[in-house]
Parts: C-alpha cells; structure tokens; sequence
C-alpha cells in the first residue's frame, strides 16, 4: 500500500529532479505557470464509442455546450477527438474526423477558448489547427517530424504522447521496464530536441496512461504503473519541458463509483507535479487541486 514511506524513498533517491522548473510560456494570450499552478483540460468526446460517456457529445450543438460548459467549470483548455482510443472502437477516417471536429473548434476557438485537437492524422492536425485550434494533441509516434513543422509554422503548441506503436489505435500488447520513467525520458528527450530544433517553443510531454494495450485492460499492474508514473513525473520535469497527465478510470477497483477515479488520481499526479491535468470531471478535480494548494 502506497505510504509516507514510499515518498520519502522517492524524494531520497530522486530529490534532485525536484528542483526542475519549466520554462513558463504563453499560447493564444494565456500564460502557462505550470505547476504548483497546474491546468486542467477538460476533454469532450465526439465519437460514440467513448466509454466516459459524461464527455460524448454526438452533435455539434451539444459539444460546443459542453466545451462551453468546461470552460466554465475552470479548464484551461478543451480537448477535442473524433475517434475513440479503445482498440474495439470504429475507425474514423479523414473526412469523418474533419466533419465532427472543424465547427466545434471553430466555434469554440471564435469565443476565445484555447482548443486542443486530438489525432494521428496530419491532414486532419493542419486542418484543425487552420479551424483555430492551439494544441495538437498528438497520438502518433511516426512521421513526428512533419507534426512538429506543422505546429511550429502555426505557432501551436503540441501535446507529445508516449505511444508503444505507430499511432494509438495501432498497439499491441505494452513492454514495461523495471524503470519505465528513464525510458520516456529517453524517448521525450529526443522527440521535444527534435519539435526544439524544427521550431516549436510550446509542448507538453505525456506518458500515455491513458491508451489502451492489450496486456493492460483489466490489470492490477496497469494501475500500479499508472500509480508510479504520477508520482514519478517531477523526474520528466527535468527535461525542461511541463508535463501534461491524463487521468485513468480504474473501473476494477471504483466499480459503480468510477466517476471518483479521476479525482483520485488527481491527487498522485498533483504530488508528482503535473502541469496540465486532462480530465473528464473538470468540477471535481480542481476542487482536490484547490484543495491540495491550501496546505501551506
């Protein structure tokens, strides 16, 4: 069971990274702090395959409501996909994707919200981000050369996913090292040298626990990893760049109460020093991260 001790032993072995603070930045007229001053993204979902089905919005009048309405709640950022993740969901294809996606961020963009496209696909990422979106979130892990010229030509800003495979609806089962932190920060290393090099100044790194791989649905050691991973964050916050985490479910272990889980997991990842906090349950998870900024 996770304990004082547990942190101490972290802190003792690791302490050093603490000390790492990202370079704040500003995107579309808002400045990024950054942790103690994490930001929350709240996430709507156009594709009916979303299993979260609080965030599934299945028209453009109600996603843009419920953008609208996250921003309301306190997110930072609303982060848009037209295609499930889940490895049995329907594939959308590039007209689909741009269907759903273009006049929600557009409308969304027009009222002065920082829009977060989620996709593997270049065509639908530069189309997006012509449609006013300031993020790409991005799930692929080929060709990121060609995203990253994209983004910086734009003056976006880029989420850059840890993903086992070519894209995140092209995995398989997941390879878990005995310490799988020094091996994202091997892979953020070179893919945030390499965004640098091309031209982008604004990105986030994120350890993908939010995928889903075959050797991981319904595991005790998906969640013990999840677990690590949050508390381990602040040692990816050495590479310079912020952290952005997206909250699990845990359904195992929450069964009817599963919408508590992203709380939950807000807590390890405040303590882990996450920047930007994607979510489904914006309301309920910046009440813990207000909670936690009140001890002193």
């Amino acid at each position: 069971m996770l304990d004082l001790g547990d942190l101490a032993e972290l802190v003792a072995r690791y302490g050093d990274s603490l000390q790492a603070r990202p370079a704040a930045f500003a995107l579309r007229g808002r400045t990024f702090r950054h942790h103690p001053y994490p930001d929350l993204m709240g996430v709507v979902n156009l594709s009916p395959d979303s299993w979260y089905r609080e965030s599934v919005s299945l028209s453009t009048e109600t996603a843009i409501r419920r953008g609208q309405r996250l921003l309301a709640d306190g997110a930072t950022v609303i982060d848009i996909g037209a295609e499930s993740t889940l490895g049995h969901a329907a594939r959308v294809d590039e007209k689909g994707q741009r269907t759903a996606l273009l006049p929600v961020i557009t409308a969304l963009a027009e009222a002065g919200a920082i829009v977060s496209a989620e996709t593997y696909d270049q065509k639908v990422a530069e189309a997006c981000l012509d449609a006013g979106a300031g993020i790409l979130n991005l799930t692929s892990a080929t060709e990121t050369e060609d995203f990253y010229r994209l983004v910086a030509e734009r003056e976006a800003g880029v989420i850059i996913c840890y993903i086992q495979g070519r894209h995140v609806r092209d995995v398989t089962d997941f390879s878990l090292a005995e310490d799988h932190i020094a091996v994202l920060e091997e892979y953020f290393r070179r893919e945030t040298d390499l965004a640098f090099s091309l031209g982008v100044k604004r990105l986030w790194i994120d350890p993908g626990l939010g995928f889903y791989y075959r050797n991981l649905m319904d595991s005790k050691e998906r969640i013990r990893y999840q677990m690590r991973t949050f508390l381990h964050t602040f040692r990816l916050r050495a590479l310079g760049w912020p952290v952005c985490q997206a909250l699990p479910h845990a359904f195992e272990f929450f069964e009817e109460e599963v919408r508590s889980a992203e709380p939950f997991f807000a807590v390890l990842a405040s303590l882990g020093r996450t920047d930007l906090i994607r979510t489904h349950e914006v309301n309920r998870v910046r009440a813990v991260i207000h909670t936690l900024q009140a001890y002193e």
